[in-house]
């Protein structure tokens, strides 16, 4: 099994802590700017950012569907891990400062993989769509948090 990486970034015309304040809202913002992919959003612990329990299904694919219950952790400043309980799955959100009055997000998303031809396809195709997905979600958070 290889470890799958899928990497996202976007520049936001806001303040960092704005932005981070944002992602870490599970019960407002956060189901504001999620895509269509995700469906069945839950928050069943807290609600904001560290331990925060938050379950939801990422469609990936029309044959792929993921059910993700997330534990939510701040290891440092300005970073929120989303741990999956169901899978390998970790989502790393940072935030940082890129210049006056704007942000850059990162978004990393990390998990083991398949073997063989199936993992290899994996490997190839899945940081992409995944990246498209998360794309999306930056872009509506850019519009929720640039008011």
């Amino acid at each position: 099994m290889a470890q799958v990486e899928a990497v996202t970034e976007r520049i936001i015309t806001a303040d960092p802590d704005d932005v981070f304040d944002a992602l870490a809202d599970y019960k407002g913002t956060r189901p504001k700017v999620l895509p269509e992919h995700f469906s069945e959003y839950e928050v069943r612990e807290g609600g904001d950012g560290e331990g925060t329990l938050v379950h939801w299904k990422l469609q990936a694919t029309s044959k792929r569907v993921r059910d993700c219950l997330l534990e939510v952790s701040e290891p440092t400043e300005g970073q929120l891990v989303e741990k999956d309980r169901n899978s390998t799955m970790v989502t790393t959100w940072t935030v940082t400062p890129a210049g006056e009055g704007r942000s850059k997000v990162v978004v990393t998303t990390v998990w083991n993989g398949a073997g063989g031809i199936g993992g290899f396809f994996e490997k190839t195709f899945a940081p992409k769509g995944l990246g498209r997905i998360y794309d999306a979600l930056l872009a509506k958070l850019a519009t929720e948090v640039e008011k």
